[in-house]
């Protein structure tokens, strides 16, 4: 449980796959959050906020840019999904009490360490050997974790920050199946 609605900024960072931030985000719609999805790739989120909406304005999908305020509180918190390339742009909707941001990048590019270092939460699934010695020296990992990135298995995410870790096995449901398929890294 990744606890994102809080009453403080909360920004998450994940080094994974589509198939992961989507089911966060249908997840979150299920707390009674709202999700907010800035996306180039409209195409590979539509059929998710449809299904999501139930016709409710739950999971909204917005061009990278072009992320309105979304008015967030205790009350109707919000999850922002940034899937916005390997260097995703500044956001102009920023994390913010009750409104949590994770950005979504498909491997490490030269704003990763930026962005992780930043955040309050690093997500991490499988990796090349040689961007898992990245992750790890940004994350201050031990050995035995920085060899284990390049060998995770579709569905597991290393979630971590400066003093934590745990890695997460994601076992979607009979309804995330049907709508997303099953687990996997790549898109």
């Amino acid at each position: 449980m990744l606890g994102l609605h809080r009453p403080t900024p909360f920004n998450v960072v994940l080094v994974g796959g589509l198939w992961t931030a989507q089911v966060i985000g249908l997840r979150a719609v299920a707390t009674g959050a709202r999700v907010t999805v800035e996306t180039g790739r409209q195409q590979m989120w539509a059929s998710l906020a449809q299904a999501a909406n139930g016709g409710y304005q739950s999971m909204t999908l917005h061009d990278v840019g072009r992320v309105p305020p979304q008015g967030p509180s205790i009350g109707s918190p919000v999850l922002v999904i940034r899937d916005a390339g390997m260097r995703p742009p500044r956001g102009r909707v920023s994390s913010a009490p009750w409104q949590s941001v994770l950005t979504l990048l498909p491997y490490l590019s030269p704003v990763a360490p930026r962005l992780m270092e930043n955040a309050d939460l690093v997500g991490v699934q499988r990796v090349s050997p040689e961007e898992a010695v990245q992750v790890g020296r940004i994350m201050g990992l031990p050995s035995m974790d920085v060899e284990s990135l390049s060998t995770l298995p579709d569905g597991v995410t290393l979630w971590c920050d400066r003093q934590t870790r745990l890695y997460v096995a994601t076992h979607p449901t009979d309804v995330e199946s049907g709508l997303l398929g099953g687990a996997r890294r790549m898109d």
